[in-house]
C-alpha cells in the first residue's frame, strides 16, 4: 500500500460537511470526520468549547457544536418537550446535517446520555463516543455518587462575586481560584442565562428514556472514553463502569480534583485523554474504510 499520511485518507472520503448547519447546529469548525459535540443540563454549546483547541490539534475533527432545545440559541420544542422528545429532536439534526456518513460524538452530563442513545440508533455509522461526566441514570435516586465536597474554597473570590453567580459556581467547583471562576464565567454562565425556564420545566416532568442504553445487551465496538471527576457529586464516577459491558473498546478515567464540570477543573489531564481517544477514532474508521 502506498504511504500517505492518515488525514489525507480521511480527506480524500470527503467526510466534510458542506452544507449550511441546520437549525440547532451553533458552530461547524475544521474539517475531518464530523464530530457533534452535545452540552448538558440547563448549559450551551459553549461549555464544550475549551475542547476544540485540543481537538483541533488533532487535526481529525470537523468539530459540529450543537444547542439543545431550550437551551443556548435553539427554540424550546412544542409538546412535551422532554427527554424522549429531545432524543428524537437529536436523532434528526444528526439525519439532516450528517446523512449516511460515519461519525463520532462528544457528551457532557445529560449530553452523555443522549450520545449513548444516539450511537445505538446510528449504530453502523457511530466512530466513537467520548463522554464528559457520563450520565447513565436520568433518575437521581438511582445515581451512585459521592458526598459533594469543596476541596478549596476561596471565600474572597465568592464575595467579589454577584450572588447568583458565586451561587451557581459554588455548587459546581470543587478547587475555587481565580482561573478556575474565568474559564466557568467564559463558558458556563451564559448557557445558564440563556435557559429557557419553561422549557427546562418541561423536560423535568419528562427527565427519562423508555430504555436507558446500560440496559440494552447490544455492543458497540467503537473506541469510548468516559471521563469522570473523582469529586463529582452530581453523576459520579462508578455508573459508568456498568456502561462496560456494551462497549468492549471503552476506557474509563477517573480523575482526582475534579468535580462534575471535569474538563474545566483539569483542562490538560482531559486533553490528554481526548487526544489519544481522538487517534483512537480515526485508526476505527481506517480500518472500517480499507
Amino acid at each position: 500500500m502506498q504511504d500517505r499520511e492518515p488525514f489525507e485518507i480521511v480527506k480524500d472520503r470527503t467526510l466534510n460537511i458542506g452544507q449550511p448547519p441546520i437549525p440547532g447546529v451553533q458552530r461547524v469548525v475544521g474539517q475531518g470526520i464530523p464530530l457533534f459535540l452535545v452540552h448538558g443540563h440547563g448549559v450551551d454549546h459553549r461549555i464544550l468549547v475549551p475542547l476544540d483547541e485540543v481537538l483541533d490539534a488533532t487535526g481529525i475533527f470537523q468539530r459540529i457544536y450543537v444547542d439543545l432545545p431550550g437551551m443556548g440559541q435553539t427554540e424550546a420544542l412544542q409538546g412535551a418537550g422532554g427527554l424522549p422528545e429531545i432524543a428524537d429532536w437529536l436523532e434528526q439534526l444528526i439525519g439532516a446535517q450528517c446523512g449516511d456518513r460515519p461519525f463520532a460524538m462528544i457528551g457532557n452530563s445529560l449530553g452523555s446520555l443522549l450520545v449513548q442513545e444516539m450511537a445505538d440508533r446510528f449504530a453502523t455509522q457511530i466512530l466513537g463516543m467520548a463522554l464528559l461526566a457520563p450520565l447513565v441514570f436520568p433518575s437521581r435516586a438511582e445515581r451512585t455518587v459521592p458526598e459533594r465536597r469543596v476541596l478549596r474554597e476561596d471565600r474572597a473570590l465568592l464575595d467579589s462575586l454577584p450572588a447568583h453567580d458565586a451561587e451557581h459556581y459554588a455548587q459546581m467547583a470543587v478547587i475555587q481560584s481565580a482561573e478556575n471562576w474565568q474559564r466557568f464565567d467564559n463558558h458556563v454562565l451564559p448557557g445558564i442565562r440563556a435557559v429557557n425556564l419553561r422549557s427546562m420545566v418541561k423536560l423535568s416532568k419528562r427527565y427519562f428514556l423508555n430504555e436507558l442504553p446500560v440496559h440494552r445487551a447490544n455492543q458497540l465496538a467503537c473506541p469510548v472514553v468516559m471521563i469522570c471527576g473523582k469529586q463529582d457529586h452530581i453523576t459520579g464516577f462508578t455508573d459508568p463502569m456498568k456502561l462496560a459491558a456494551r462497549y468492549p473498546a471503552a476506557e474509563i478515567m477517573v480523575i482526582p480534583l475534579a468535580g462534575h464540570n471535569v474538563h474545566l477543573d483539569q483542562p490538560e489531564r482531559v486533553a490528554q485523554h481526548l487526544t489519544v481517544w481522538s487517534e483512537k477514532v480515526q485508526g476505527f474508521f481506517l480500518t472500517r474504510e480499507l
